[in-house]
């Protein structure tokens, strides 16, 4: 029976080793002295009886027994000698008694490289063990800027929590990602119980991963397991029975290939202007009327945000009255959010505008469960491919604001005050410092944050003495106080300046277009697994300024010269050298910071007094916008 064995071994080892041949790469085992740190550049810690995942033995310590294996651990050394022999005695024992004497290994970067045991280590792989029991001693290298250093070091935080070996992603921040999906503290322990739970989940889901063919993507189980437990909750998986949890991953197989790309959004900058063919004008498309439904976190009458949106739904009942009928839904919350979707798709709404970031997960999950029903989410730099996702460049508004605050402050200070630290909201608050900057060289601007935890911002403003205020972009219906837009303050008496106008009617007409003349498919490109995200601005008449009588005609000129020139692609608010709090960020006079680079900023313009805050120091209701669209600061 070992003989066999060890002949079936000896094939898929020779197998293994042409094919790594073929490619150019080590056909025989890694081995561990060849790449080590230097000495002195590392530390080592002993981790006493672990159990290794099988498929994570990648070599050997040294270079010993490297040769007498392939890179899979098959044996490659001919049947006739004392090896084989010893192999086969070997495999014998384990059907018969298992092999139970652990292995002496070193791990590296996760890895593991075994220094005593590597026959062992090939009889079990062969019968297809998912561990060995072995004692580890950890090679830990020193902390460097590269990113596979920095994801090891955050598995090492990781590791203190919960020791677990077998789950690895290629994205930063990930295991600080999982630990809160779990429902854990940053820095609390996992109880025994909650290990074998987790354990169990993963085992369940990875099996099935790996059967629907996860080994073809260029991600790892964990990077796949991560982004499903986001989407659907990680207590909601483990309820699931194994052929719901299947169908559920075979719906949602497309959020895993969109892992694989290194840019996931696919941004449409402009409304699409492809034309339809010919024939398909003789012939129009048979459109059945569309029933939208509008989904909003608070209402029209007390939110601003909600309001502006809604005056896009009226503009669409008034512009395709025949055509469109609207409906809306208010007070959501991530509490009923999948009910709200449940009824709007019951009731027929055969498009669906969810209004705010936090709301996401929510849609794609309606999304996946009916392939049918477009839903897009108000909300930047959001990768799910089975939605789409819209959101205005509302910083070339703000970069106008800037300059006619600039203008009009008359004792150079003013004060902005911004409501969540999330993608596109810092482009804002650098664009309206950079348009002060630009008309008043010693224009300080006063950052303030709505949705900080015990702060009075009229104090904040009486002490900084600003003379111009950027508050809220618009007045609500259930409010009537004139602090909104920009704003001059003197001597307790206000004047508004200007607003910044978010015209949703446009964007949702135009959009609503490309729906009825069969357009709307052009923007999805069959060849691309990318997110599809439209970030429209002045040039497609979403974005705008209103500027008020109170403004001197000079200003008025230059807020016109300056929405020409950004309309028409001639000037960018990020373009040329650009300096923040603590240096030069963009050094080249002719460069242009891309699209990427606004939405992510982690940076606050030279003239910005104040910080991004982080999430403990706001108020509960913005953690949940926080966790799904929060500025993640970059190191470097």
């Amino acid at each position: 029976m070992g003989s066999e064995d060890y002949s079936r071994a000896y094939r898929l080892g020779k197998k293994d080793y042409q094919a790594r041949m073929l490619r150019g790469v080590r056909p025989t085992l890694q081995v561990l002295d060849d790449f080590m740190p230097e000495k002195g550049s590392y530390s080592e810690m002993p981790l006493g009886l672990v159990q290794i995942p099988a498929d994570q033995i990648v070599g050997t310590k040294t270079v010993g027994r490297s040769n007498s294996f392939s890179g899979n651990f098959m044996p490659i050394l001919r049947e006739t000698t004392e090896f084989a022999s010893k192999w086969a005695s070997l495999s014998t024992s384990h059907v018969e008694e298992g092999i139970r004497e652990p292995i002496k290994a070193y791990e590296y970067m996760n890895k593991f490289y075994v220094e005593e045991g590597n026959k062992r280590v090939s009889v079990m792989k062969y019968f297809g063990v998912v561990s060995i029991p072995g004692n580890v001693t950890r090679i830990i290298p020193k902390r460097t800027e590269e990113k596979e250093n920095k994801i090891y070091y955050e598995f090492l935080d990781f590791y203190r929590c919960a020791p677990i070996n077998y789950i690895w992603f290629t994205q930063e921040g990930s295991f600080a990602k999982l630990q809160e999906a779990v429902g854990k503290g940053p820095e609390e322990e996992w109880t025994k119980d909650e290990l074998l739970k987790f354990s169990s989940i993963y085992s369940r889901f990875s099996g099935e991963y790996e059967t629907q063919g996860g080994g073809k993507l260029r991600i790892t189980t964990g990077d796949a397991f991560l982004a499903f437990i986001t989407l659907y909750g990680y207590e909601a998986i483990d309820e699931k029975t194994t052929s719901d949890l299947k169908e559920l991953m075979t719906k949602s197989w497309e959020e895993f290939e969109l892992l694989q790309e290194d840019q996931v959004v696919d941004l449409k900058m402009k409304p699409n202007e492809e034309k339809k063919p010919l024939l398909s004008l003789l012939l129009p498309l048979s459109i059945p009327k569309l029933k939208i439904a509008f989904i909003y976190e608070k209402t029209p009458g007390t939110s601003a945000w909600a309001y502006a949106h809604e005056l896009g739904r009226l503009h669409l009942e008034q512009t395709f009255s025949e055509e469109v009928q609207t409906v809306s839904y208010e007070n959501a919350t991530l509490e009923n959010i999948e009910a709200i979707l449940e009824e709007a798709i019951g009731s027929g709404c055969n498009l669906i505008f969810t209004t705010t970031p936090s709301f996401v997960q929510a849609s794609v999950k309606a999304a996946i469960a009916n392939p049918e029903i477009r839903i897009l989410n108000c909300s930047l730099n959001t990768s799910h491919r089975y939605i789409r996702t819209y959101y205005s460049r509302m910083h070339e508004a703000k970069f106008l604001m800037g300059a006619i605050a600039g203008a009009m402050a008359e004792n150079n200070r003013m004060t902005y005050i911004a409501d969540y630290p999330i993608c596109g909201s810092i482009a804002n608050i650098n664009a309206f410092a950079l348009g002060a900057k630009m008309i008043n060289p010693r224009a300080e601007v006063f950052l303030e944050w709505s949705t900080l935890k015990d702060v009075d911002i009229d104090e904040k403003i009486r002490s900084n003495k600003s003379s111009c205020v950027s508050g809220r972009d618009m007045v609500i219906p259930e409010d009537a106080s004139r602090f909104f837009g920009l704003y001059h303050m003197e001597g307790g008496w206000l004047r508004n300046l200007a607003m910044p106008l978010w015209h949703w009617g446009k964007f949702y007409e135009r959009l609503i277009r490309t729906i009825m003349d069969g357009t709307w498919k052009y923007d999805d490109n069959p060849a691309s697994t990318k997110a599809i995200n439209y970030w429209w601005g002045m040039s497609s008449g979403v974005i705008d300024v209103i500027c008020s009588q109170n403004l001197p005609i000079g200003t008025k000129r230059l807020v016109e010269l300056l929405r020409a020139t950004i309309s028409s692609d001639i000037f960018n608010p990020f373009s040329g050298i650009l300096y923040s709090q603590t240096g030069i960020v963009q050094g080249e006079p002719d460069r242009i910071l891309s699209p990427e680079e606004i939405m992510t900023m982690d940076w606050l313009a030279e003239n910005v007094i104040g910080s991004i805050p982080k999430k403990e120091e706001l108020k509960e209701e913005a953690k949940p916008v926080i966790e799904q669209q929060g500025v993640q600061k970059k190191e470097g």
